[in-house]
């Protein structure tokens, strides 16, 4: 008889005590779906750098004698899930990492937090922006929003909606670079809120709900957990899609009902317990 055996996955993200985003949504939401979380960090802040004060400590020079221990200690992973890197440095150490630690069948999933709204964030530089190309080809999903696809890919922003064609030629550049399958989310349109799935055989999908209320800070981390957790589950991506935006959505509802504020995240701990 097969022994049971929990599932494991390495989390590389930043520590934002406040603000819900990164590793402090991640864990729970991940931890919820019945998978072990084991965080490597890449940064610990007092809370995200959405509010005006911060502290920072960033984590480079303490990664790889970090995550060597975890290889002393005959560590196995079934995913391994990146999300916020501060600079071309750590995409190196990440990009390491997986080669040291992802089996076969092991699920990599990227989350390549470089920006919004249309502007990279103030630590992306071109540097950074080319060394998070060469995790393309290791990935197993990537869940870009259309800013940070755009960076990736080179194609231009436009502020008015991107049209299906566009978003094709997008993921065929990103597959080009190694992407195999690739979640650009987040593509509001009107009153709807869309999420493009594309697959290297060239297979897309728009897959659309109604928008349900204000943009809040940490979403994306929201999402890429759940998309991340039900990978290495072994979930159908349409599925993990659909379920991701659906819990997402529900999410903003509540905080809008809360009346919290877009920079605190939005409220998953409510509805934590329906996530399987």
């Amino acid at each position: 008889m097969t022994e049971k055996r929990q599932k494991r996955v390495a989390l590389i993200n930043d520590f934002s005590g406040f603000g819900r985003c990164s590793l402090m949504v991640s864990v729970p939401i991940i931890s919820a779906m019945k998978i072990q979380c084991c965080a490597l960090p890449t940064a610990v802040l007092s809370n995200h750098t959405g509010y005006e004060e911060v502290f920072f400590d960033d984590y480079t020079d303490k990664m790889r004698s970090y995550y060597q221990k975890w290889q002393r200690l005959g560590l196995h992973f079934d995913g391994i899930y990146t999300g916020f890197l501060g600079s071309a440095r750590q995409v190196a150490i990440v990009e390491d990492f997986i080669r040291q630690f992802a089996e076969p069948e092991t699920v990599i999933i990227v989350d390549p937090a470089m920006g919004d709204n249309g502007r990279p964030y103030a630590t992306v530089d071109r540097s950074l922006c080319e060394e998070m190309r060469q995790l393309l080809p290791l990935s197993t999903i990537i869940t870009p929003n259309v800013t940070e696809a755009c960076l990736l890919s080179g194609v231009p922003y436009h502020e008015a909606p991107f049209s299906e064609r566009e978003l094709c030629t997008m993921a065929q550049r990103l597959h080009a670079l190694g992407a195999r399958q690739i979640v650009i989310t987040g593509l509001v349109e009107g009153e709807q809120i869309g999420d493009f799935i594309s697959r290297p055989d060239g297979t897309c999908r728009m897959l659309r709900q109604p928008v349900s209320g204000t943009a809040h800070a940490g979403t994306g981390d929201v999402f890429a957990s759940i998309i991340a957790a039900d990978a290495v589950n072994g979930v159908p991506l349409e599925v993990s899609v659909r379920k991701a935006s659906a819990f997402v959505g529900e999410a903003i509802r509540l905080s809008d009902e809360m009346n919290i504020p877009a920079q605190d995240g939005v409220c998953f701990e409510e509805i934590l317990c329906t996530l399987r």
